[in-house]
């Protein structure tokens, strides 16, 4: 069982088509890093729990891609790809994000790893979507729950590997 340790924020701006989810976690930000990092890594906590992310794509550089399905019961019902724009490490990537269910649509993601007293990291991520009826479709997509789902994972994954 998953305590919540931390809220997640997640805002849609009225003034441009972004949406930002806020985090934070009891870990440094080499550990959250390295957990966006590894793929192994990354399929254990991205996602709803009732959800497994079979990851068919990985090349975790600046210039390289990542491709992956999304899992329930044994049954892939979706999927999403992108590339790394950039990745420096243990501060920042910029990636692309396509759900295959719309492919001409796109988001720019910034994600931001920022250290905090303690040894405990702030998340930042920033994404920058086509237009604002985008936005409200995301927004009501229930991903709050993947998102929220996700992260307490990652908090339970952190703990693992600290």
């Amino acid at each position: 069982m998953t305590t919540t340790k931390h809220e997640t924020t997640i805002e849609a701006s009225k003034e441009a088509p972004t949406i930002t989810i806020v985090r934070e976690f009891d870990a440094p930000p080499e550990l959250v890093f390295r957990a966006h990092a590894e793929k192994e890594l990354y399929a254990k906590w991205v996602g709803p729990r009732d959800i497994g992310m079979n990851i068919t794509q990985w090349d975790f550089r600046t210039g390289g891609s990542w491709a992956y399905s999304a899992e329930r019961d044994g049954d892939e019902f979706t999927q999403f790809f992108g590339s790394f724009h950039e990745v420096r490490q243990n501060e920042r990537i910029v990636q692309t994000f396509t759900w295959r269910g719309a492919p001409d649509g796109a988001s720019l993601e910034y994600l931001t790893f920022e250290p905090l007293p303690g040894g405990r990291t702030r998340l930042t991520g920033l994404s920058v979507v086509e237009s604002f009826e985008t936005q409200a479709a995301i927004m009501s997509s229930g991903m709050d729950q993947g998102v929220t789902q996700g992260y307490e994972q990652l908090d339970d994954l952190l703990e693992e590997i600290s």
